[in-house]
């Protein structure tokens, strides 16, 4: 058996398991590998039972009191047993397992496992799993892995078998030179990838996560440094010379710019009207006025005869730009064709769009990963822009830009990113900071609480919902997961209903849906027929509901800092006051401090910042960053000093053009090779 070997090897696995692991993406022993592990837990101490705190997994060191019973028919049965310390006694129960009446005795000691809660004045613990004591003290010094389930794969049987997978883990598959290794202090890629799913310790998993994560920014730079080299600054073929419709609009606008959008846009018109093709990014804060500038800039390329298209990564966002670029044009009295393109399209509607794009001059085109297939032909493309850029492959907009002459390229994000780590990660754009929000905002009110402030913020909500406004409720999870307690979307929309008032529309929004669904459920909200949104973070791309008022995140602790300030700012985006609620349910003051500084300000590049000086070894557990880039263990903000180790490494090869030729890097080489050419259309930015 080696890495290319099929599951189906593995002891256990049979042709039913097989086909749900092909469902998690899992057809080979390489492919499991590499599936890490999306959190660790540690089993807590055990404890006795007048020490028992309700809501919470414990583990508790027991003998059986009395003779379990097993109540109701077969299909619902029940099996309790009275399980007692010198402390006090409290109840087992486990559902569907009566064969454990005949296997726990009266009178033996077990360690019991799991979630208490206190019913009938007295503590019970349900489906508790029971250990030997010396197993269960041996798991509660290690790190457990908790993986990506689907149902039928329950977490027990992915780890045995993982630890079959890691058989064929050997020094053989190093792609690193071993002279990097020892300069850069790096764990060998086969100890690393065992240390990922089965870690001896904290401070060995650290060190396999830096090596993983060392991986992926090193690739990824190599992999941008030849897309760099091969794409040098190209002449300006779309020269911009009049850019008066600027003018004409900025003065129409019923509002000012602020400082940073009229720099921001300066920077573009002097892009567009300069010696070589525009290479851009607009980093904008979340509600600092990207869009107007977009537009401004695909208007000035539409007055000088060309076409300009801009990508948006949703069908939800593409419509809402088509409807507001409609609005636009007609409130200043321009003549541009504007269309709208995305996967939904019907076959009759894509045909005529395809034709009018292949024909018209100075249209403005808006859509989504639609606009680059293969059929859409562009008449004279001068200006392609994506936005929320993060969302796109490097390749993908490369595919976007060829569709045009030469094309200028201007990317927006809504990421805050420290300037320490835009330099590297855009080191082949010019950057434009959007750091000032418009003056008319008003100011987010944010606060951090804990659980025993839930009923107020329910009642909260309701009041928004009566003033006529509409909330979210964002949850980490989207169904309930083995070892988790994280909220989750389905059970927590469930339990919402009962909670608020019945006239309440409540719905759930998450990443398993199909796109259709996701879009009827975001349109639905649009128009308000939905009060309560309760979501994960897909989210967190820029849908513009300016009726939304409050954003309640539960888990806050979970997430990153960067994408906290992300979910924040889906609301704030009208006239009406808005509101942040942080639920906090950890008791670490590590999470209460990083909190705080989203409590304290509304500055995204401030909290970026902030958000690093605190960073420190450990910070993979918990929920990943996101919106800006899509790596599998790498996070450009938890590892910025690994992030910035291998851009140090990649310059260091790239200065040497024979380096990577050489023998000692022909594995790299290979490796490189390959990733480039699977991440073809995914290598994020």
């Amino acid at each position: 058996m080696d890495i290319n070997s099929s599951i189906g090897e593995l002891k256990g696995i049979g042709a039913k398991t097989q086909s749900l692991f092909e469902k998690l993406g899992v057809y080979t022993v390489g492919d499991m590998l590499l599936a890490f592990p999306r959190d660790y837990r540690q089993f807590p101490n055990p404890a006795k039972i007048a020490e028992l705190v309700p809501d919470r997994e414990c583990a508790v060191f027991a003998k059986i009191a009395a003779p379990p019973a097993v109540t109701g028919a077969r299909s619902l049965s029940a099996t309790i047993a009275k399980i007692s310390d010198d402390t006090g006694v409290m109840e087992a129960v486990w559902y569907h397992m009566p064969y454990l009446k005949n296997t726990l005795k009266m009178g033996s000691s077990h360690m019991f496992f799991g979630k208490v809660s206190w019913k009938s004045h007295r503590f019970v613990m349900e489906q508790p799993a029971i250990y030997v004591p010396e197993q269960y003290i041996e798991f509660a010094q290690t790190y457990q892995p908790v993986y990506r389930l689907i149902k039928g794969i329950s977490n027990n049987l992915y780890k045995k078998a993982m630890k079959q997978a890691c058989s064929v883990l050997t020094s053989d598959i190093e792609f690193l030179p071993q002279e990097m290794l020892t300069r850069l202090e790096l764990l060998p890629y086969h100890q690393a990838v065992f240390q990922m799913h089965f870690p001896e310790n904290l401070d060995k998993l650290q060190a396999a996560h830096d090596r993983l994560a060392f991986n992926e920014f090193l690739l990824f730079l190599l992999s941008m440094q030849s897309l760099k080299e091969n794409r040098e600054r190209k002449k300006n073929q779309c020269l911009i010379r009049d850019i008066t419709v600027a003018e004409a609009i900025v003065k129409k606008l019923p509002y000012a710019l602020t400082g940073v959008q009229k720099k921001s846009l300066e920077e573009i018109l002097a892009d567009l009207r300069g010696e070589y093709c525009m290479q851009r990014l607009l980093q904008g804060d979340v509600g600092s006025g990207k869009t107007i500038i977009a537009f401004l800039a695909m208007a000035v390329a539409a007055a000088n005869g060309y076409q300009a298209a801009i990508m948006a990564p949703t069908e939800v966002l593409a419509r809402q730009h088509y409807e507001t670029f409609c609005k636009w044009c007609e409130e200043f009295s321009l003549n541009f064709p504007v269309m709208l393109l995305t996967g939904s399209s019907t076959a009759k509607e894509k045909k005529e769009l395809y034709e009018r794009i292949k024909s018209e001059d100075s249209a403005l085109i808006i859509g989504t990963h639609a606009l680059i297939q293969e059929k859409v032909n562009y008449r004279r493309l001068g200006l392609v822009i994506t936005d929320e850029q993060h969302r796109f492959g490097v390749r993908q907009r490369e595919c976007f830009s060829e569709k045009g002459i030469t094309p200028h390229i201007l990317v927006m994000s809504a990421t805050p990113i420290p300037r320490t780590l835009a330099i590297i990660l855009y080191g082949n754009f010019d950057i434009s900071v959007m750091d000032e929000l418009p003056a008319k905002r008003l100011p987010i009110k944010n606060c951090v609480v804990d659980e025993s402030f839930r009923k107020k913020a329910y009642s909260f909500i309701e009041k928004e919902v009566s003033a006529g406004h509409q909330a979210y409720i964002i949850c980490p999870l989207v169904e309930e997961s083995e070892n988790m307690e994280a909220e989750n979307v389905t059970d927590y929309a469930r339990r919402l209903r009962q909670e608020l008032r019945t006239d309440i529309s409540v719905a759930c929004l998450h990443g398993k849906m199909k796109p259709k669904e996701k879009n009827e459920i975001m349109e639905a909200f649009l128009r308000r027929e939905i009060q309560v949104l309760v979501s994960t973070t897909v989210i967190e791309v820029g849908i513009n509901v300016p009726n939304a008022t409050v954003m309640m995140i539960e888990n806050a602790e979970r997430f990153g800092l960067a994408q906290l300030h992300q979910l924040r700012g889906r609301v704030g985006r009208g006239d009406a006051q808005s509101y942040c609620i942080l639920m906090n349910l950890s008791n670490s003051k590590q999470a209460k401090q990083r909190l705080e500084i989203m409590n304290n300000s509304n500055d995204g590049f401030k909290i970026a910042e902030e958000d690093l000086k605190l960073r420190g070894p450990g910070d993979f557990f918990g929920i990943r960053q996101s919106g800006m880039m899509e790596f599998s263990v790498g996070d450009v903000f938890n590892d910025a000093k690994i992030l910035s180790l291998a851009s140090k490494e990649c310059k260091r090869i790239c200065a040497n053009e024979d380096l990577l030729r050489s023998d000692d890097y022909h594995k790299l080489q290979v490796v490189l090779a390959d990733y480039q050419k699977s991440q073809s259309g995914n290598i994020n930015i």
